[in-house]
């Protein structure tokens, strides 16, 4: 199985050597999958568990003090699943992998996703707190007027673009997944690129790719899927810099992206001051 992983493009990370080897044991544990799907998802679920990676626990706070959960997962033949909005729930891309492959739909949002989750065995009411999301949240000074609320959310609206995301292929199928807490002081319910599929996450016969950045920018470009089409004339590595120099030239926004076609070759690239990926075979 040939996979690469991201943490997320953004600033400079602390403990930089420490999420390297985050990413290397979750490449690892993508690897030793038995499908692309099953690879994507296993590392995925690895960094949703890190609490230095802003997926899963460690996830951002939105400006009514909840941590909600995003995910997505495609494969090339077009099976795709999303779900968002969910409060507790740890593992989103296990939510998201069974909207793939056990209903009709591609999306599922809020709290009938997280009664989804719970039925269909995925663990909810998780504590998806850290120290370092609880001393910020605290030191936040939330107004309590309407008005001034979102004008305080406008203004504190920002970090928090460790997205973490997978592309997978065993030489035959290829698989894609991205998972998010998604960025701080948010309203409540508000949800970014990364369930909406062509913009955090994209696949087809031509490879796959995983997004990662500021959301409504990449939503609007649709930047995974910008990543994949370039497959038509670049290799992987190319493809990546292609998408993320239009999406630069056309919102000013700030990403990256991972990039695998079929062959298992693989590229990345950012416009921001750091994104880390791993690689294994």
């Amino acid at each position: 199985m040939e996979i690469i992983v991201h943490g997320g493009a953004g600033s400079a990370p602390d403990e930089p050597a420490a999420r390297q080897r985050a990413l290397g044991a979750a490449a690892t544990a993508g690897s030793d999958a038995e499908s692309p799907l099953s690879g994507v998802c296993a590392a995925v679920r690895a960094l949703e568990s890190d609490p230095r990676f802003n997926a899963g626990v460690g996830g951002t706070v939105q400006s009514d003090g909840v941590v909600r959960t995003d995910a997505s997962v495609m494969t090339d033949d077009g099976t795709v699943g999303a779900a968002c909005a969910m409060a507790g729930v740890e593992h989103a891309v296990d939510v998201a992998r069974t909207v793939a492959t056990e209903t009709p739909h591609v999306l599922l949002a809020g709290d009938q996703a997280v009664d989804f989750a719970r039925e269909v065995g995925v663990e909810t009411d998780c504590d998806l707190w850290t120290e370092r999301t609880r001393t910020r949240w605290n030191d936040a000074d939330l107004p309590d007027g309407r008005g001034e609320r979102l004008a305080w959310v406008r203004e504190q609206f920002g970090a928090g673009h460790d997205t973490v995301g997978a592309v997978a292929t065993d030489g035959d199928r290829l698989a894609a997944a991205t998972s998010t807490g998604g960025r701080w002081f948010a309203l409540a319910g508000r949800v970014g690129d990364v369930p909406q599929i062509g913009a955090g996450v994209y696949a087809d016969e031509r490879g796959g790719a995983s997004a990662t950045g500021e959301g409504e920018a990449i939503a609007r470009f649709g930047l995974a899927k910008e990543a994949v089409r370039a497959l038509d004339r670049f290799g992987p590595s190319q493809a990546a810099q292609h998408a993320v120099s239009a999406f630069e030239d056309e919102t000013d926004g700030r990403a990256g992206v991972i990039v695998m076609d079929h062959a298992g070759h693989t590229g990345s690239a950012e416009n921001t001051a750091a994104m880390q990926t791993s690689t294994r075979s």
